[in-house]
C-alpha cells in the first residue's frame, strides 16, 4: 500500500496566520513525523521558498503568504494528503 493510499498517513493542513499585521503560513497535521523528519521538511521549504521559519510544538511555520507555494511543493514531493484553509481572518 503506498502512502498516498494509506488512510493513516498524516492530513498536512496548511493555513495563513496573522500575526502582529505579518503573514505567517503554517504547517500542520505531520506531528507524527518527528521532530527530525519536520526540520528537514523546513529545512527544504525554507530554501526553496527563500524565507525564514521554524518548526514549534509540532507544526512547521514559514514566514509570509506562501500557501500556494508549499501546496505546489507538497505536490511535487507527492505527499499523500493536503487540506488549505486560505486567509482565515478575511
Amino acid at each position: 500500500m503506498t502512502a498516498k493510499n494509506n488512510p493513516r498517513s498524516p492530513v498536512s493542513k496548511i493555513r495563513l496566520e496573522n500575526r502582529a499585521g505579518k503573514a505567517v503560513t503554517v504547517i500542520s497535521g505531520l506531528h507524527t513525523y518527528g521532530s527530525k523528519r519536520l526540520d528537514a521538511i523546513a529545512r527544504e521549504l525554507k530554501t526553496t521558498l527563500g524565507t525564514g521559519g521554524t518548526v514549534k510544538n509540532g507544526t512547521i511555520e514559514i514566514q509570509g503568504d506562501k500557501v500556494e507555494l508549499i501546496k505546489n511543493w507538497f505536490a511535487k514531493i507527492k505527499a499523500p494528503k493536503t487540506q488549505v484553509r486560505d486567509r482565515p481572518w478575511e
